[in-house]
């Protein structure tokens, strides 16, 4: 009902505001602050899921939690729900100092508050580590001191352009700080290991997809390698994630503010989305089904034309859209061409066919991969080569390493006639 509501103001090209939910039973009276703007999820155009994890997780409760990348959008929120299933201690590791110390903060209000309520609470350690995933010293450190019994690995450069043109720093970030993690867990007998993977990684056409892909490919080598030791390393891929760092939404309401225009690449590029908490609960619901070396696949509805999100941004914002059908509009959308590696649409999954599980918005599915003694030899030729700033070989390496890579026809040129 409340989708259908918005969606029936948007032409009106009102500003659209909503009023929080109040406390009925209670008698509670809304007022002036209870009314606010519209929430990120109403822009997905389709009810935000409820997850249905009922569960006291056999692999978080009293237990120790590692968390790479805690302090940036979908680590913090992971954080933010393994506080309430009382692990005994969550490591927060994040190289954003401000990031780290925000979620820190809010976690220990967190227990603040809950203690307040329930004196009998059960005190959740909380160790905030300023450090790099691609330090193996630091990395080594963490896991003798703390020995923890799973890991979160959400630590990642994600900006497609930006990592376009800093090739190295990509695959140094992403590829190396998934080895070191992932070997570090292996050696440490760590019970889960999950990589927060995107929908870039599928026949990726850019610098951050095939560097996830290979941090997919590092972490289905040494799955295989684990079984034998009841350890489960597995893949959580999933889509955009509406207001996270990088996002087109605050992009868009800067854009919005200014008075326009409103800049998308292309009239017809879609992309999957799903809100934070949307996001990081499946990735935690998807790691009580693993069982090692799956790619979970999360269910993100239909993909979203980035023109009709701006579109609906626009109008929900009280203005109307000035295109050829309205030369008086507020806000002009203006195209600007598709950015190098960007894709027109993104796909979930290499092969075909995905396997059902028992929840039903998470779809799994087994892909090929190098065994590991293979990958270690042709990762370590690649990690002397980004230390040497070979470019050209780098990127003749990777296209190697991930065969569906399809780089533009630039790159494609140059890494041909090395």
């Amino acid at each position: 009902l409340r989708i259908s509501v918005i969606d029936s103001l948007q032409d009106l090209c009102v500003r659209v505001r909503t009023l929080r939910d109040v406390g009925v039973d209670t008698g509670e009276n809304p007022t002036i602050a209870d009314i606010q703007d519209l929430q990120v999820a109403d822009l997905l155009g389709r009810p935000s899921r409820e997850h249905t994890w009922e569960s006291s997780s056999e692999i978080i409760s009293g237990k120790t939690v590692l968390i790479t990348g805690a302090g940036g959008s979908i680590g913090s929120e992971i954080s933010r729900l393994i506080i309430q299933f009382c692990p005994s201690r969550i490591i927060l590791c994040d190289h954003n100092e401000y990031g780290l110390y925000e979620i820190h903060r809010q976690l220990k209000e967190s227990l603040r508050l809950r203690s307040l309520e329930n004196a009998a609470v059960i005190e959740v350690g909380l160790v905030p580590i300023l450090a790099s995933v691609t330090d193996q010293q630091m990395m080594h450190d963490i896991f003798l001191q703390y020995r923890p019994s799973a890991v979160f690995h959400a630590a990642a450069y994600k900006h497609v352009t930006m990592l376009q043109s800093n090739v190295n720093a990509a695959l140094w970030n992403n590829v190396l700080g998934t080895y070191i993690c992932a070997k570090e867990s292996f050696a440490s007998d760590v019970e889960v290991f999950i990589l927060v993977s995107t929908d870039k990684a599928v026949r990726p056409t850019n610098v951050m997809g095939v560097s996830k892909r290979l941090a997919e490919l590092v972490v289905q080598a040494i799955a295989f390698e684990a079984r034998d030791q009841g350890q489960v390393f597995s893949v959580v891929r999933f889509g955009n994630v509406l207001d996270s760092s990088g996002s087109v939404v605050p992009i868009f309401r800067e854009q919005i503010v200014a008075g326009g225009p409103v800049t998308v690449t292309h009239p017809d590029v879609t992309r999957y989305f799903m809100t934070i908490p949307e996001a990081a609960c499946l990735v935690l619901e998807a790691s009580q089904l693993a069982s090692g070396g799956e790619v979970f696949v999360l269910d993100m509805g239909d993909a979203v034309r980035i023109y009709d999100l701006a579109r609906r941004m626009i109008q929900l914002s009280g203005h109307s859209v000035r295109d050829d059908n309205n030369s008086s509009g507020d806000i002009e959308i203006r195209f600007t061409g598709l950015q190098p590696g960007e894709k027109l649409f993104e796909e979930l999954l290499i092969g075909a066919n995905p396997e059902v599980t028992p929840h039903p918005k998470i779809m799994k599915a087994r892909e090929d991969y190098l065994p590991l003694d293979e990958l270690e030899k042709e990762l370590e030729k690649l990690f002397i080569l980004i230390r040497k700033n070979d470019l050209l070989q780098v990127k003749s390496t990777i296209a190697r390493l991930v065969p569906e890579y399809t780089p533009d026809n630039s790159e494609r040129y140059q890494m041909e006639h090395v």
